[in-house]
Order: structure tokens, then C-alpha cells, then sequence
């Protein structure tokens, strides 16, 4: 997992330097520049695979090419095998996608199964790419017609560019064709599943899983005693000798309690965090920094998050696997109790696991490598996201005798304890203990004619609570540019 940073045109050497610094917590390990007359390529690395060989940029075998990337591409190993023509430097996933662009061109990324963003500069041409639900992220912008592009937005806002975008996930850029999309999530046929539908969820699941288990270093689970992150524990942990779990909450908070369950039953090496309301303040400067958002559902979510991926690097954990895309691609969130229509609850199913990349899964990102550890989210395994939207959104329906996302559960069922497996769901935030103290401190501070005289912002854009205007007064402080609250996506969940 890196950061990555791109000058296309008339750019400058001091310009890339300063975006690499402000993504040097996104890689610590290395670091890495391409620099010719038509193209600067910038890449801060944390090293997950070949660890000592895989230095970026890399180069093609007669220098022409090279690529800056940052992702994890978990069937590298059968592309390399068709690969046959070509002298590998190293053992990355990184030079096999070099090589597919060699072989295939633009159409390279048909092939990729995995989480990634990469720029390939051939001589002329800049290709860049984006996974297909944006699980990696990256922003543009452009000014003089020299264009810009880097991990996080952070990197661009002080280069007085004519405006921010955020690169669309499953798309390509050239920078002679422009852009192009190679992914939508899917809205397939619905089907009941039938008989063998029990077993079709476990094992693509669980493929979906191991996948994710490929690294050169430790790797571990966040484990919050929700039947989500549960189910991705109870996997792994037949997969992994000695799996490394971790669990954060305040004091009494209920996911410590389920989460040392799962634990003990899965004889896991087992970390725990007891955070206070005081580390919740002291921290929060920090969280929106890193967090480049306002949302309020994200932020409250982001504490429980930030330190458990802090948990994660003291105990020397790189890669770590999460629960997230299960409450979309299965219905279980609070709100969508009152979808009965199963065409509509569909729409919203599809429209909600399409906002990811701007919500939850930027939450995950921009926490985890603020403690420069990689997440990894097996629920939205492209494969599992495929099947999980053919099912008949019948079966997902909540109602008063049927529990949310009891398809889930009772394919699982027998996997794990029954109080964790028909535990009710609870928001990250909830679960911790936590997702009321913020909002109590900014009811307090924050009067109600402030709210009212502050709640609309320039571009249109409304605060839903006292709590969010809390959140944007200290995001403007660090990004005082009024394109960054464009770029900001919004819960659903809230």
C-alpha cells in the first residue's frame, strides 16, 4: 500500500516533492521518482509484497515504461503465469500490471482482481487507472494545462489548480483519449439462490477471504464482535495459524465483550484498546486531517477506526482485514427497516455500495494508513458483490419476525456463538461506545442560532447537525480551500 503523486506537463521537481511529503504516512518505507521532461511520477511505499526488491518506479525491460502503483492485486501470480515473454526484476504485483499494459494496453485492468490506482508514463502517453468501487483512492485537478494527481487531496490543494476532482472509480484516464469506464456495479438478475444458496455465500466468502491473506508481512482482522467482522475472523483464522485480532472500544463498550468471545473460540492472538473521551478530543484534529471529511456518520466512525489501526501497527500488524460492504450488499443498516418494496430497496442497495468509495471505504482507507497499515475488505470482493446483488432483495427485507441480514447469518450458521451470530447491529461507533460524545460536545458549545447561521455552506450544501458543523469548523482550518468540500461524500446511514 503507497501513496502515489503525478505531474503531467510543464511540472516541477519541488512540486512533487511537497505532494510526496504530504503522503509519507501512507508509505514510510521507501520512496521513489520518475522525472523526465514530459512526466513526474512520485511513490511513498509500504512495503506488504517483496518486501526488500520492490522499490517503485519500476521499469519495463528496455526502460520505455514505468509505473507507479498503489494496491494490492491478489491474483498477480496466475497473470504472471501468462506473462511468459517477459524478464521479471522483481516479485511484485506491480510489475506484473506493467507487463499487462504492455500485452493488453488500456483493456489491462479488465484483468485485475484487487483493490488499486497505478499510472503507467509511456514516453508519450500517461494511462491511469482505478479499481472498480474505488477502494483506493485518488484525486486530479489541473492548471496551465499541466495536469495533477495524488493519493489524497490534501497533496493538491495548495497548487492553486483550477478545481479538485476526485479520479471516478472504474474508470481509466489517457492523457491522449481522456477517460473511460471499465466497471459499474452490477444490477443483475435477480435470483432466489436456491437450494445451495447457504453454501454459495460461505464459499464465496470465504474465497473472497483468502485472497486477501496474500502478504510478505503479518497480517490480521479487525474484530469488533459484529457478526460482520466476525464471520471474516472466523475464516481467516482457518487459514492463518496464530491470526491476529484487534478490538477497540471505551470502557463497558459491548465490542470488547463479543469480540474477546470470538477470539477465545478461535484461539486468536488477541490486542485490546480501551480508549477515553480525552484521547477522543486530543485526536480529533488529527482524525479530520487525515480523514480529508466532515460527514458526520464517517468521523464518529473514524475514532474506533484510527485506533484500532493504531493498535495494529504498535503490535507490528501491516495488513489488516475489515468488515465493510456487508451492511450494503446485505441490507443491514437501521434505516433501511423501512424499505419493504423490494425494487426499492434494491435502487438503494445499488446506489449505496456505488457511494462507497466517498464514505465508508475512504473512512478505512484514510484511517488505516494514517498508521501506515493497509486494509482489506473481503465483502467487496468483486466476484461476492456480483452475486450478493442477483439475490431477490426479498430475501433481505427486514420485518418484524426477521432480523437484518439474517441471510448472512444463517449461512454462518454454526460458525460462530449464537449471541454473536443474531447480535443486533450496531454502527462502529455505537458498538465502541462512543458515537455520543462528540455530539454532546458540540450541543453544548454550539448555540442554536450558530447552527442555523452556519448549517448552509457556499456551495449549497447543508449540515445535518450541530455535531457536523463541529466536524467542518476543523476541517476548513486544514483545508480552507472551498473546492475540498466538494469532494466530500455523505452518509446515508447517519
Amino acid at each position: 500500500m503507497c501513496g502515489i503523486a503525478i505531474i503531467h506537463g510543464n511540472g516541477k521537481i519541488e512540486d512533487l516533492r511537497i505532494m510526496m511529503e504530504m503522503l509519507e504516512h501512507r508509505g514510510p518505507d521507501d520512496k521513489g521518482i520518475h522525472q523526465d521532461d514530459g512526466c513526474l511520477m512520485g511513490q511513498q511505499r509500504l512495503s506488504i509484497i517483496d518486501v526488500s526488491g520492490g522499490k517503485q518506479p519500476i521499469y519495463n525491460e528496455n526502460q520505455k515504461m514505468c509505473i507507479v502503483y498503489n494496491g494490492e492485486v491478489y491474483n498477480f501470480l496466475n497473470l504472471k503465469d501468462r506473462l511468459k515473454n517477459h524478464t521479471f526484476k522483481t516479485k511484485t504485483d506491480t510489475e506484473v500490471i506493467l507487463h499487462l499494459y504492455e500485452e493488453y494496453g488500456k483493456d489491462c485492468v479488465k484483468f485485475l482482481d484487487g483493490m488499486f490506482t497505478f499510472a503507467i508514463w509511456d514516453v508519450e502517453e500517461l494511462f491511469v487507472a482505478r479499481d472498480p468501487l474505488g477502494i483506493k483512492p485518488l484525486y486530479y485537478g489541473e492548471r496551465d494545462g499541466t495536469k495533477f494527481f495524488a493519493s489524497e487531496f490534501k497533496a493538491l490543494l495548495y497548487f492553486l489548480l483550477d478545481e479538485i476532482k476526485e479520479f471516478p472509480p472504474g474508470h481509466t484516464y489517457s492523457s491522449k483519449t481522456g477517460f473511460s469506464q471499465y466497471y459499474v456495479v452490477p444490477d443483475p438478475e435477480k435470483q432466489n439462490g436456491g437450494e445451495n444458496l447457504m453454501e454459495d455465500v460461505r464459499n464465496l466468502l470465504t474465497q473472497a477471504v483468502v485472497k486477501r491473506l496474500v502478504s510478505d508481512v503479518p497480517v490480521g482482522v479487525f474484530l469488533s464482535g459484529g457478526l460482520d467482522s466476525s464471520i471474516v475472523t472466523t475464516v481467516a483464522a482457518k487459514h492463518i495459524k496464530g491470526l491476529h485480532t484487534f478490538s477497540v472500544g471505551m470502557e463497558g463498550a459491548p465490542d470488547l465483550k463479543f469480540a474477546r468471545e470470538v477470539a477465545n473460540i478461535i484461539n486468536s492472538i488477541h490486542h485490546e484498546l480501551i480508549y477515553t473521551e480525552e484521547e477522543m478530543i486530543s485526536s480529533l484534529d488529527e482524525i479530520i486531517y487525515y480523514l480529508e471529511s466532515f460527514d458526520a456518520a464517517l468521523v464518529r466512525s473514524s475514532f474506533p477506526c484510527y485506533f484500532v489501526s493504531k493498535l495494529a501497527k504498535e503490535n507490528g500488524v501491516k495488513v489488516i482485514l475489515t468488515g465493510e460492504g456487508a451492511d450494503e450488499v446485505f441490507a443491514g443498516y437501521e434505516y433501511l427497516k423501512g424499505y419493504n418494496e423490494p425494487a426499492i430497496l434494491q435502487k438503494e442497495l445499488h446506489f449505496i455500495t456505488s457511494a462507497l468509495h466517498n464514505t465508508n471505504l475512504q473512512r478505512v482507507d484514510r484511517m488505516t494508513m494514517a498508521n501506515s497499515v493497509e486494509g482489506r475488505v473481503p465483502f467487496l470482493d468483486v466476484a461476492f458483490i456480483q452475486f450478493a446483488l442477483s439475490l431477490a432483495p426479498e430475501l433481505k427485507i427486514t420485518t418484524d419476525e426477521k432480523m437484518e441480514k439474517s441471510l448472512l447469518r444463517e449461512a454462518f450458521q454454526g460458525w460462530l456463538p449464537d449471541n454473536v451470530l443474531w447480535r443486533k447491529k450496531e454502527k462502529f461507533s455505537k458498538g465502541a461506545g462512543s458515537s455520543h460524545i462528540i455530539s454532546e460536545k458540540a450541543e453544548k458549545e454550539i448555540s442554536n442560532a450558530e447552527f442555523e447561521e452556519e448549517r448552509l455552506l457556499n456551495n449549497g450544501l447543508k449540515l445535518r447537525s450541530k455535531e457536523e458543523l463541529y466536524y467542518y469548523r476543523i476541517f476548513k482550518e486544514h483545508f480552507p480551500a472551498e473546492s475540498a468540500v466538494n469532494l466530500i461524500g455523505r452518509s446515508r446511514s447517519i
